[in-house]
C-alpha cells in the first residue's frame, strides 16, 4: 500500500484529495475525496463509470476504481489543503489494460526485468491567451522574433514566478523559464527523474499552469498549433536508461560516437524504426499535423520535424543528441498524453535494443534548408488518420503496448477523426462554395 495517506493528511494539513487519472484523450479526471474517507479509497479506490470518460468502455461495464498511488502525492502549492494523487485504474480487481498510466507501468516493468530504468525530462511549451482563447494575452508581445524576449517574459512575471515557486516548493528542481519562439508562448524546465515520476509531474504541471493562469484572468493552452502563423507547442522529451540502482547511465560511453553506447544506438534505432507509427501517440490530435508539417512561421522556422532523422546538437531533426548519454526526441507536441509518450518511446526502444536495430546515418545538415536533397528518408504522416493506420499496422507496438490498449486507442481516435471529417471548415466553404 505504501505511505498512509490519512497520516500524511494529518501531518501536512491536507483536508481533501483529488484522486485523479488521465484518459486516452489526455483529459484529467478526478474525484474530490475528504481526508476522513481517504483510508477506504486507498484500499478500494474511488469509483468511476468508465464509459463517462474517454476509455473504450460501455455503460454495461462494472465500476472502475482509481486506487491512489501515495508516492505520487502533490500538495497544491496555491491551495495546500488539497492533495493531488494519481490513481491506478482497476476493474473487478484487475488493472485496466488500456489506462495510460498502466500502459506506462507495464513498459517500465519490462525494463526493470532487464535491470534497467528509464529517466525522462520534458519541455512543456504553452501559450498564454485571452480568456476566449482567440488571441495572445499580451497585445504588446508582437516581436517578429520573440524568443527569449525579456520584456514580454517579465510582463508575465507574477504568473511565471508563482508556477516556478510552486515547482521549487514541491522539490522538482526548476532551473529556467523563458519566452519561447512564438508570441505569447512560454516554457518552464524542471529536473529529469524516473519516467513515472516525470509523467505524473507532467500531468500536474499542465493542471497547475491552467489553474494559475485562470486565476490571473488568462487562458493557458498546450494545443499543438493554436495559430497558423506562429510556432506550435512542442513537448520535447529527453531520455536516458540507467541501471536499476540509478548509479550508471547505460546510454553513456566515453568511447562511443558522441558519447553514446551501443545500447543507446540500438534504443534509438528502435524509436526510428517505429517513429511514423509512434506519431499516433506523440501527435494525437487533428491539430498536431499542422505543427509537424507546417510552412515557415513568422519567426522564420517551425522548430518541428517532418522526417525521421537524427543529428548531433542540431534542432532541425526529429532526434537531437545534445550531449553524451541522452537523446532529445523532438516529435512530441503539447497534446501528447504524459503517460503514453514515454510508454511509446520505451516500447520502441526496448525493441531496438533486443534486435540491435540500426538508426542509420547521423545527418549533420540543416534539414529546413537541405532536407529536400535527401532521398529514401522516411517521412512523418501528414495527418492523424495516416498516423492511426500506421499504428494499427505496427506489430512491434501492438505486441509491446498490448492489443487491449491499441484497439481501444485506435477505436476512440478513429471516432474523433470521423467527427472532424463530418464538419466543413471555414476554409472549405471559402474555396468550394462557388465551384
Amino acid at each position: 500500500m505504501g505511505q498512509d495517506l490519512t497520516a500524511i493528511a494529518r501531518e501536512k494539513g491536507v483536508q481533501y484529495f483529488l484522486v485523479s487519472f488521465v484518459d486516452l484523450f489526455g483529459i484529467l479526471r478526478a474525484k474530490l475525496v475528504p481526508a476522513a474517507a481517504i483510508a477506504e479509497m486507498q484500499i478500494a479506490g474511488a469509483g468511476f463509470a468508465g464509459f463517462a470518460t474517454h476509455l473504450d468502455l460501455t455503460p454495461a461495464h462494472p465500476d472502475m476504481f482509481a486506487v491512489p498511488d501515495p508516492d505520487s502525492l502533490i500538495q497544491l502549492p496555491w491551495q495546500p489543503e488539497v492533495g493531488w494523487v494519481a490513481g491506478d485504474l482497476v476493474m473487478e480487481g484487475r488493472p485496466v489494460a488500456q489506462a495510460p498510466r498502466q500502459v506506462l507501468r507495464t513498459q517500465l516493468a519490462r525494463a526493470t526485468a532487464q535491470g534497467w530504468r528509464m529517466k525522462t525530462g520534458v519541455e512543456c511549451e504553452y501559450f498564454l491567451l485571452t480568456p476566449e482563447g482567440d488571441a495572445v494575452a499580451d497585445a504588446r508581445d508582437d516581436q517578429p522574433k520573440p524568443c527569449y524576449d525579456q520584456a514580454a517574459l517579465m510582463r508575465q512575471f507574477d504568473l511565471i514566478k508563482e508556477i516556478c515557486d510552486g515547482m521549487g516548493a514541491l522539490g522538482w528542481g526548476p532551473y529556467q523559464n523563458d519566452h519561447e519562439d512564438a508570441n505569447g508562448q512560454f516554457e518552464m524546465n524542471w529536473a529529469y527523474d524516473d519516467a513515472l515520476v516525470t509523467a505524473d509531474r507532467h500531468v500536474f504541471f499542465k493542471f497547475m499552469v491552467r489553474t494559475l493562469a485562470e486565476r490571473c484572468g488568462l487562458r493557458a493552452t498546450f494545443m499543438p498549433k493554436p495559430f497558423n502563423h506562429l510556432t506550435g507547442n512542442g513537448c520535447h522529451m529527453h531520455v536516458s536508461v540507467w541501471s536499476l540502482d540509478g548509479a550508471t547511465n547505460l546510454f553513456h560511453d566515453d568511447d562511443g560516437e558522441m558519447g553514446l553506447s551501443v545500447m543507446a544506438y540500438g534504443f534509438l534505432g528502435g524509436v526510428m524504426h517505429s517513429a511514423d507509427a509512434l506519431c499516433a501517440l506523440f501527435n494525437p490530435s487533428v491539430n498536431s499535423y499542422k505543427r509537424i508539417n507546417a510552412p515557415i512561421t513568422a519567426s522564420g522556422a517551425t522548430w518541428a520535424p517532418n522526417t525521421v532523422t537524427y543529428s548531433g546538437n542540431n534542432r532541425t531533426h526529429m532526434v537531437r543528441i545534445p550531449d553524451a548519454g541522452r537523446f532529445e526526441f523532438r516529435l512530441m507536441d503539447g497534446a501528447t498524453n504524459p503517460y503514453l509518450a514515454p510508454a511509446g518511446v520505451l516500447a520502441a526502444g526496448l525493441d531496438g535494443v533486443a534486435h540491435g536495430r540500426d538508426p542509420g546515418e547521423r545527418l549533420d545538415i540543416n534539414m529546413y534548408e537541405d532536407g529536400h536533397t535527401l532521398h529514401g528518408v522516411k517521412k512523418l504522416p501528414l495527418n492523424l488518420l495516416d498516423a492511426l493506420r500506421l499504428l494499427d499496422s505496427n506489430a512491434i507496438l501492438r505486441e509491446a503496448l498490448g492489443a487491449p490498449f491499441v484497439e481501444a486507442f485506435l477505436k476512440l481516435k478513429m471516432q474523433e477523426w470521423t467527427a472532424f471529417m463530418a464538419h466543413a471548415s471555414t476554409w472549405e466553404r471559402a474555396h468550394t462554395l462557388d465551384i
